[in-house]
């Protein structure tokens, strides 16, 4: 009850809790503009897999452009920098509308996908601006004394705003023609943009932070990269576990589009499944990672995603005949999909120095973000077909996705259970915001290079590192 507790319950909240509202608020923006809505979108416009691959890819390969807008902070300040990139990102949601009511006049023409695709790049271009400046202000600003209720509470109204955008545009495309409804979720999209930006300016902003190195911080990455530790070794996995996981998401919808021709009201739903199978999977692993260790949690996900690959070869075999296993499947993509992010943010803490860990979780959002991020424009152009509409799948291709998928879970799995894991050893986890919903995608906000436990910058930080009995930790968020 005390998430909800009003100002004067819980004073210690009351300059912070327009934060909260933007979480809500922007869950409803990010599920449409860049989830599987617009991946729907492009396929009904005639794009093609190259096309959906690279627009669903901009989030994760924009990393680079977060990185260097760190620099922006100790001239322009948080709150500045933050506001600049959601205003700017909320033009771009635009454009999708305009292209429904155009599409829906006119039909689907081929400049259309163009435009989608773009459109989602300078979305994913300002976002990154502005993420660069959110973990690290919320950090500055939210009392130390409520930090974890308030992260929690952070990500609690996020998971709900997100599964409700899911259920209403399963509706939508349910009762309205397909670009009626893509107009009105766009439009949804829209309406959270603007109303996260207004609980945006409604928070104090924070002292700037000092200059930062960038020189520093590339000299030092290339260290962490290179010299054989229990890290590298993590960050291997992690990296190969990314670029085998992120494609499932969207060339996943995009087939039961083409191949067995679905609604795109029943391929939502398939995405509320998914999402109840990760927050399910979270709600056990919060109670039991502590005891078990992460590693058991990375070797369930990775034997959930053997199976899943397994039963897509099957069915694509099928013609999609079998579609009441897809809801199975999507299920337990959810499942394994949270047990690896959230034993990796418990992980990851164990096997880095205290003095060297900002910079180097860091390292794990930015290379796990970016060649994720490659995973689904190099699979989008192997899955291309020769159809002159632009539209559709080479399956045999994409059961050949499934068949690497598998080879590489067991890998993977084999490699796992050899890593080191000291359980007597006490961190506490990284925690993100968004690392319930979307995990693969959260990891883009550990790359942070400003430090503000001391109101001063690390020429080598990310999110300020968790220290063993320090319960300010649960700062993190997305």
């Amino acid at each position: 009850m005390r998430w909800f507790s009003s100002a004067q319950d819980d004073p210690a909240l009351r300059t912070v809790r327009p934060g909260l509202s933007f979480a809500f608020f922007n869950a409803l923006t990010w599920q449409i503009g860049i989830g599987t809505p617009m991946v729907l979108f492009a396929e009904q416009l005639g794009a093609s897999p190259a096309q959906v691959g690279l627009a669903y890819a901009w989030v994760f390969v924009l990393t680079p452009v977060q990185v260097l807008s760190t620099a922006l902070l100790p001239h322009y300040g948080f709150k500045r920098v933050m506001l600049g990139g959601w205003r700017m990102r909320s033009v771009f949601l635009v454009v999708p509308m305009v292209l429904a009511v155009i599409a829906g006049m006119w039909g689907p023409r081929t400049w259309m996908v163009q435009a989608l695709v773009w459109s989602v790049f300078l979305f994913c271009f300002f976002r990154a601006i502005g993420v660069s400046a959110i973990t690290p202000w919320l950090y500055a600003i939210v009392p130390a004394s409520v930090r974890g209720r308030y992260f929690a509470s952070d990500q609690y109204l996020a998971g709900i705003a997100g599964v409700l955008t899911l259920l209403v545009c399963a509706g939508l495309f349910a009762l309205l023609p397909v670009y009626s409804a893509l107009l009105v979720q766009y439009g949804i999209a829209v309406a959270g943009s603007l109303l996260s930006y207004r609980a945006l300016r409604q928070l104090p902003d924070a002292p700037r932070p000092r200059p930062i190195s960038l020189a520093e911080v590339a000299r030092a990455t290339p260290r962490h990269l290179l010299t054989p530790s229990p890290f590298r070794r993590y960050l291997l996995l992690a990296l190969w576990f990314s670029v085998v996981t992120t494609p499932i998401a969207p060339f996943g919808a995009y087939y039961l589009k083409v191949g067995p021709g679905l609604s795109l009201s029943a391929i939502m739903l398939f995405e509320v499944v998914r999402y109840l199978g990760v927050i399910l999977a979270a709600w056990v692993l919060a109670r039991r990672i502590d005891a078990t260790g992460a590693r058991p949690f990375m070797l369930l996900g990775l034997a959930i995603y053997a199976i899943v690959a397994a039963f897509w070869w099957f069915y694509l075999r099928l013609d999609g005949a079998w579609v009441g296993g897809v809801f199975g499947s999507y299920f337990l993509v959810g499942v394994a999909t949270s047990c690896w992010g959230i034993a990796s943010l418990n992980y990851l803490p164990k096997i880095v120095s205290e003095a060297e860990r900002p910079l180097m979780v860091s390292i794990h959002g930015a290379v796990t973000s970016l060649c994720g991020g490659l995973a689904p424009i190099v699979w989008g152009w192997f899955l291309r077909t020769q159809s002159t509409t632009g539209a559709g799948l080479d399956v045999a291709v994409f059961g050949w996705f499934f068949v690497s998928g598998l080879v590489s879970a067991c890998f993977l799995s084999w490699l796992a259970a050899r890593i080191p894991e000291d359980r007597s050893v006490s961190v506490e986890p990284l925690m993100i915001g968004n690392a319930v919903l979307r995990p693969m995608r959260a990891m883009t906000y550990l790359v942070n290079l400003v430090d503000v436990r001391r109101g001063e910058s690390s020429t080598s930080a990310a999110p300020p590192a968790p220290s063993p009995g320090d319960d300010t930790v649960d700062d993190r968020r997305t």
